[in-house]
């Protein structure tokens, strides 16, 4: 019997051992509360301060120069929020991976980043080619569901968990482009709550 918990005790720590090697597995919740609370303050700046909340895909402006000007702060905007969300996940996760007596960044975490990198690009630089046409009112729709896509394909190299929400920001993605005059609600809804309550569920299910 003692010998047969001794096999089942090795095959786990080998089992442990290969996932360490090949998943990504410092990922902080905290990462993901702060992004949602950025992102959140970040909707409501663009919708108070810039008046940004394009009910149709293409959005106008009687001054030519005011709607240049409008959208400029608004990529700087969320620029900004991109910034702070990543800047945020590389401290709490290097902190965690350290605890763990782990490299943050490793053939793993490489792998990581380029998975998740490549659908985050081509949407952005579609993203771009619509706002220099005007069709500013499919950015929020397409930004949750270009992200929504690389979280999903991140999650073969993670926590699975990361595939529901990758999903989850895919159908608001969907349905924010059927109702194009909610799309700053559902970006709200994808990348702050829907982040935020991602963030919990991982630091109790996993950092506690």
């Amino acid at each position: 019997m003692k010998q047969q918990q001794d096999y089942i005790r090795d095959i786990s720590e080998i089992r442990s051992m290969m996932e360490k090697s090949t998943k990504f597995l410092s990922l902080s919740g905290w990462a993901g509360i702060m992004a949602g609370v950025y992102a959140l303050i970040g909707a409501y700046i663009a919708y108070k301060v810039l008046y940004f909340n394009p009910d149709e895909i293409i959005y106008s402006s009687a001054s030519e120069r005011h709607y240049t000007g409008g959208i400029v702060k608004l990529v700087l905007l969320a620029l900004s929020v991109l910034v702070l969300a990543v800047g945020t996940a590389v401290f709490f996760s290097s902190r965690r991976a350290a605890k763990r007596n782990e490299k943050f960044w490793n053939a793993t975490s490489r792998r990581l980043l380029v998975n998740m990198g490549v659908p985050l690009v081509i949407g952005g630089i579609l993203i771009l080619i619509l706002i220099s046409k005007g069709y500013v009112g499919l950015v929020a729709p397409l930004t949750l569901i270009f992200y929504g896509l690389s979280l999903f394909i991140a999650s073969r190299y993670t926590f699975e968990d990361v595939k529901i929400l990758g999903l989850i920001q895919v159908v608001l993605g969907l349905i924010s482009s059927y109702y194009i005059g909610y799309g700053l609600l559902f970006w709200a809804l994808g990348f702050g709550v829907a982040h935020i309550a991602y963030g919990i569920y991982i630091h109790f299910k996993y950092e506690r």
